[in-house]
């Protein structure tokens, strides 16, 4: 099993901790509160993510022992906690475990397909998507 999957059962065991939606989305904000803020300077045009209706701000940094360190932001609550989700999933791992890991069955696993609206869905798809590709970049 890899680490993207240890924290996968880690969060999915915390979200079948807590019973109804509505306690799972105070805890997915509670984990946004939990995100180092990023400087005004990384609040820039080249790590915002597109296709999100708040504004996001990605910052993809490559580590000296092959993994990638993500940070990121948002000015939405809600938005900001699925951030926390998506680096507890991405953030210190290599390129390949990145690309060989199935987001959307993770978003399935933890119910948050079902959960969001629309327009959240696609945010934290374009959010994932955007992982990827700098994952996918730096792994070439």
């Amino acid at each position: 099993m890899s680490k993207i999957d240890d924290a996968l059962q880690d969060l999915s065991a915390e979200f079948d901790l807590l019973g109804d939606w509505e306690e799972r989305y105070r805890y997915v904000i509670e984990l946004g509160r939990e995100l180092e803020p990023l400087t005004d300077a990384e609040r820039s045009d080249a790590n915002k993510v597109r296709g999100c209706a708040s504004q996001v701000w990605l910052v993809t940094e490559p580590q000296a022992d092959g993994t990638i360190r993500f940070r990121g932001d948002s000015d939405a609550h809600i938005v900001r906690g699925l951030i926390a989700i998506l680096l507890r999933l991405f953030s210190g791992r290599t390129p390949d475990e990145i690309l060989g890991f199935d987001v959307k069955a993770a978003f399935d696993q933890l119910g948050l397909s079902g959960a969001l609206s629309s327009q959240r869905s696609n945010g934290l798809a374009a959010m994932a998507t955007r992982i990827r590709r700098d994952a996918d970049a730096l792994a070439a």
